[in-house]
């Protein structure tokens, strides 16, 4: 597709990089303003077809609200396994068992709807496929080409494209990945560091049914996560596993053949699901923290990992990505529907506002965890487990973890809640 020129007198968005939150915005925003906002997603890698197969994502409940009021839902429902429990362990690998210390159930005390699940597990590439087909049922503009330079022009931006043409809108979303040129060039400070683990990525066939459960299991090395998948392949039943280990210890882990990565991976599975088989992967992807010292610059926001980068403990990458496009969004129309300037400082303030605390407490907690569980010392191991314990036994801190697993406390932008822009 071309870039579409702005009707006279309509409004332009421009979006660096294609990715799913970046694909959700474009939607959310040309659904709720059709011809007076032109949309364009400058996407670098849409040339490449196999980007999203074999990964998938833990959608929370507030996620699946989201893509339920932009008519995606009913789309990539069928695709898409409802986690109806939730089992977190603690243990060394050699442990004979493996105590389980916390569970979340099929409770519905928080503002879900009854029985509604607080996350279900969704592969990507079919995700991404209903998004882009349906950007492009609603006239939103798909480039295959990257952003070189952002530059402001007062009541506008300019992006600069690999193609050497130059594009120009009200305001530019700088979603480009966690190494963000445009961060940078904006000269918005990050802080953040890498961890000494890898994260390891496969889909995993097996003979009996999963039931919906996911499986945490902490050990010293890091979390070991399996999580339900749709069945189907050769056995019947899948699961996705994302698997942290030491970046020291990964590479001889996985140097072997097939059979040898997966009597690693049975090791650590534990699960009394029959045959096990490797349908996809593992791939490997190096895990850091990182968090922008502001989400703006002149005509210019940040999505997705260009604002924030997280550990995959808690599984809730995807889902702070859609909250950021939910809530510039929101931003976007209350400011077009007051006759404002999309991309003026007012709006990219409100925007900030709405995302920043949220995005750093998320990280925080997510890296705490991490340090706290990826370690073996005697002492803390006690107190971590007293302590998954104790929260298992009390309902109302129980009720406050599965609302911020599903998204659903706090003041959420409305997509998130189901409603309307």
């Amino acid at each position: 597709m071309t870039a579409e020129t702005p009707r006279p007198g309509s409004r332009r968005l421009l979006i660096a990089g294609g990715g799913l939150p970046s694909l959700a915005l474009a939607l959310a925003l040309k659904q709720a303003h059709g011809p007076a906002l032109a949309v364009t997603v400058i996407d670098p890698g849409r040339a490449d077809p196999g980007r999203h197969r074999g990964r998938a994502y833990a959608l929370a409940a507030g996620g699946r609200r989201m893509l339920d009021r932009l008519g995606l839902w009913p789309r990539v429902a069928e695709a898409a396994e409802p986690i109806t429990e939730m089992v977190i362990s603690d243990s060394r690998l050699a442990d004979p068992v493996r105590p389980v210390f916390l569970t979340f159930g099929r409770e519905a005390e928080d503002d879900r709807d009854p029985g509604e699940p607080f996350a279900h597990m969704i592969e990507a590439e079919p995700l991404a496929e209903a998004l882009a087909e349906a950007c492009r049922g609603a006239g939103v503009s798909i480039v295959a080409a990257g952003v070189v330079r952002a530059v402001p022009e007062g009541a506008a931006i300019g992006a600069v494209l690999t193609t050497g043409e130059t594009l120009r809108g009200d305001l530019l979303v700088a979603a480009d990945g966690a190494r963000s040129r445009l961060r940078e060039a904006a000269r918005i400070g990050w802080v953040g560091w890498s961890y000494p683990q890898v994260g390891i990525v496969a889909t995993i066939g097996h003979a009996r049914p999963h039931g919906g459960r996911a499986v945490e299991h902490f050990l010293p090395a890091g979390p070991f996560a399996i999580l339900p998948l749709r069945d189907g392949g050769p056995l019947g039943h899948r699961s996705s596993i994302v698997w942290t280990e030491r970046s020291d210890d990964a590479e001889a882990l996985l140097s072997g053949g097939p059979d040898e990565v997966l009597a690693e991976i049975e090791r650590r599975f534990t699960l009394d699901l029959g045959t096990l088989a490797l349908e996809h992967g593992p791939s490997r992807h190096p895990l850091a923290f990182g968090i922008a010292r502001a989400f703006r610059a002149e005509r210019l926001a940040l999505l997705g990992d260009a604002a924030h980068v997280i550990h995959p403990i808690a599984g809730q990458g995807l889902n702070l990505g859609l909250a950021d496009a939910a809530a510039l969004a929101e931003a976007v129309t209350e400011a077009l529907r007051l006759g404002l300037d999309p991309g003026g400082p007012d709006v990219l303030r409100a925007y900030e506002r709405a995302r920043r605390f949220d995005s750093f407490a998320m990280a925080a907690a997510t890296d705490g965890l991490n340090r706290l569980f990826s370690n073996d010392a005697l002492p803390l191991r006690l107190a971590r487990d007293l302590g998954l314990g104790i929260v298992d036994r009390l309902p109302g801190l129980k009720r406050f973890f599965i609302g911020e697993a599903a998204a659903a406390r706090g003041s959420r932008p409305r997509l998130l809640r189901g409603e309307a822009l």
